[in-house]
C-alpha cells in the first residue's frame, strides 16, 4: 500500500505550505462577506478574485473526478444540511440562524492546499454551535494521530470516537485524502469505518487532508439532481473542518491555518 504514497520533501512541503496560507487568507476574506441576505454565489466572486489577485489558481473549478461533471464554481458553498460540495447560486441567500461550511482549494506553483471552515451567520441556536464545536474538537483529535509511524485508523478512531460520544453521526461516504500536485492524492482518509491500529501506515513527509462531515442527526446523504450537492437525508445541520497536514515524526505539523479567520471574530 505504502508504495502508492507520494512523499514529498522539505522543499516540496514549503510550496504546499504557500498554498494553503492563500487558503486560510482566501477563507478569511470570505468571512468578511458572510452575513444575511448575502448569495453564496457573492462568496464565490470574493474567493475566486482573492485567490487570483494573489498568485493563484481555484483548485476546485472545473475540477472532473472520473465520470462525473465539473464542479463549476471557486469554492464549495454548503448551508445547513448540506454537508459538502453545494455549488454557489444566486438563489441561495443566507439567512439569519445558518450556518455554512466553505471548502477552498487553491494550486500554486504546481501545489495544492485545501481546506474548509464552518461559518455562523448571525444569532445560531445553541444546539448548532454545539455542533459546530464537537466537529472542530475532532478535527484535530484526528490532527494528532498523523503522525509517522501511525494509520488511517487512528484518525478514524479518533474522530469518530469524539463525535459519537456527544451523539452526532459521522459521514462515511466521504472522506479525506492526500494531496499536493494532485488535488486528490492516496491515501483516503475517512473519518470512522477503520479500526483504530489498521489502514495504510504514515510515512513522514505524507501530506493529507483531514477534513471530518458531521451530522446533527442520520449520517445518510442524499445528493441533489446537480451531481454534486450532498445532502444530510433527514435535513438536519452538518458541520465540515479540514486541514491540510504533513506527517511527521512525534507531532504532526498544521499547514492550513484558522488564525486568519479567527482573527476576524
Amino acid at each position: 500500500m505504502s508504495a502508492r504514497l507520494i512523499v514529498k520533501t522539505d522543499e516540496q512541503v514549503e510550496l504546499i505550505r504557500q498554498s494553503c496560507l492563500l487558503v486560510g487568507r482566501t477563507l478569511a476574506e470570505v468571512k468578511k462577506h458572510i452575513r444575511p441576505g448575502v448569495s453564496t454565489k457573492v462568496l464565490d466572486k470574493v474567493a475566486e478574485d482573492f485567490i487570483r489577485s494573489h498568485g493563484g489558481e481555484p483548485a476546485f473549478l472545473n475540477y472532473a473526478p472520473s465520470n462525473h461533471k465539473p464542479f463549476p464554481a471557486t469554492i464549495c458553498a454548503s448551508p445547513n444540511d448540506v454537508v459538502v460540495h453545494g455549488i454557489p447560486s444566486e438563489n441561495v441567500v443566507l439567512k439569519e440562524g445558518d450556518i455554512i461550511s466553505v471548502d477552498v482549494g487553491v494550486k500554486m506553483n504546481g501545489w495544492y492546499g485545501d481546506s474548509a471552515y464552518t461559518f455562523t451567520v448571525g444569532e445560531v441556536a445553541p444546539e448548532v454551535l454545539r455542533l459546530l464545536h464537537v466537529t472542530k474538537e475532532s478535527l484535530y483529535k484526528g490532527v494528532e494521530q498523523a503522525y509517522a509511524g501511525s494509520r488511517v485508523g487512528n484518525i478514524s478512531y479518533a474522530v469518530s470516537s469524539h463525535v459519537t460520544a456527544h451523539g452526532y453521526s459521522v459521514v462515511r461516504e466521504m472522506v479525506g485524502h492526500g494531496l499536493g500536485q494532485n488535488l486528490h492524492e492516496e491515501p483516503s482518509i475517512p473519518n470512522a469505518g477503520v479500526k483504530r491500529g489498521h489502514g495504510v501506515k504514515l510515512l513522514e513527509g505524507l501530506v493529507i487532508a483531514i477534513e471530518p462531515m458531521i451530522n446533527m442527526g442520520t449520517a445518510k446523504l442524499k445528493i441533489d439532481s446537480d451531481g454534486w450537492t450532498a445532502r444530510a437525508a433527514d435535513g438536519k445541520p452538518s458541520a465540515h473542518f479540514e486541514h491540510t497536514v504533513v506527517v511527521r515524526r512525534g507531532k504532526p505539523e498544521i499547514l492550513t491555518t484558522f488564525e486568519f479567520i479567527e482573527s476576524l471574530s
